[in-house]
């Protein structure tokens, strides 16, 4: 039986069920956090948090959820661990590397072409997260998250997707790009992932939908590859309607196979770390959080003519697809 790595373990890839396809459980910058954390962050107040704000997910139908928190994003998988302990969803790890432009110096001096050469250790960490498992723990990352931002292809950000191009191939594990739908990054991503051997089925151009530029949408999904509908609730990027209706339309045109649903989200994000942070944010957009798909997003896509089916096929059999072996 086919199976999926999950922070609790394989489980059978039947069994992952409704999935959103890109949520974090704690995004936070962990040099800030220690040293300047006790203003605003206590550990227990936050787990408890995430363990009642899962639970409510998961009393809502879903199953699943992607969690493309990696290195760059404050990746610390015993404290998902312990949430995860208590609230029974699934959570899928990631591995790879989170940034815009530049590698952090840690890389500068080692890998090829560096002042030290040698192999490219970005390839060994993120195959060693796969097969051995993350950090010391028994939890192994199923996929790969990078980035294509507005820098483009930088000679740093060069380096890390042909290390991800490079793990892909090895493990065979999918790979979920952050990308700018404004500046259609996706486009640079593609282009590089078919020219590096990409298996481009095994693709989520992350952010797609926040543009509804259909031609662009299509050109994504016409090569195999899944646009990741993924930041619900974010409406300054663009209006939840305007999502639906782009999602409506291409489910009518017959592309509900190549969609994936999901919000960005996170329990806790120090990007808005502090009460006042944290209450502007509600304020700017109230509907980012875990619930507003299943509250308010599924209702108006039935109203605009999707069918049952075919969100079945995007919650469920698009990324049971995604994590099956070839």
């Amino acid at each position: 039986m086919a199976v999926v790595e999950t922070v609790r373990g394989p489980v059978e890839l039947d069994a992952l069920g409704t999935t959103l396809m890109h949520e974090h459980v704690f995004v936070l910058t962990p040099d800030v956090m220690q040293n300047y954390g006790h203003e605003w962050w206590d550990e227990e107040e936050r787990v408890q948090d995430a363990i009642q704000k899962l639970r409510a997910l998961k009393d809502a139908g879903v199953d699943t959820i992607v969690d493309p928190t990696v290195v760059g994003l404050g990746r610390y998988i015993p404290r998902v661990q312990r949430v995860n302990a208590e609230a029974n969803i699934n959570i899928v790890a990631a591995t790879g590397l989170y940034t815009f432009d530049h590698l952090p110096h840690y890389f500068h001096y080692r890998g090829p072409e560096t002042l030290l050469g040698g192999p490219e250790l970005l390839t060994e960490m993120f195959v060693a997260d796969i097969e051995q498992g993350i950090a010391g723990t028994d939890v192994k990352a199923a996929f790969l998250k990078c980035v294509v931002e507005e820098a483009g292809l930088t000679p740093d950000q060069t380096r890390v997707q042909a290390a991800i191009c490079d793990t892909h191939k090895q493990t065979g594990v999918p790979i979920t790009v952050h990308t700018n739908a404004a500046l259609q990054t996706g486009r640079l991503a593609m282009e590089f992932y078919a020219d590096h051997g990409v298996d481009l089925t095994k693709v989520v151009i992350g952010h797609a939908g926040d543009s509804d530029d259909l031609d662009y949408l299509k050109w994504i999904m016409d090569q195999g590859a899944t646009i990741g509908c993924d930041r619900f609730g974010l409406d300054m990027f663009l209006p939840t309607e305007r999502r639906v209706a782009a999602i409506a339309k291409l489910c009518a045109q017959g592309y509900a196979d190549r969609i994936v649903l999901a919000h960005d989200a996170a329990c806790y994000m120090d990007f808005f770390s502090g009460e006042t942070s944290q209450a502007m944010l509600r304020g700017a957009a109230p509907n980012w959080h875990y619930l507003h798909i299943s509250q308010d997003v599924l209702p108006a896509l039935r109203e605009q003519g999707v069918s049952e089916e075919q969100i079945t096929t995007m919650l469920v059999e698009n990324p049971r697809r995604y994590f099956s072996a070839k």
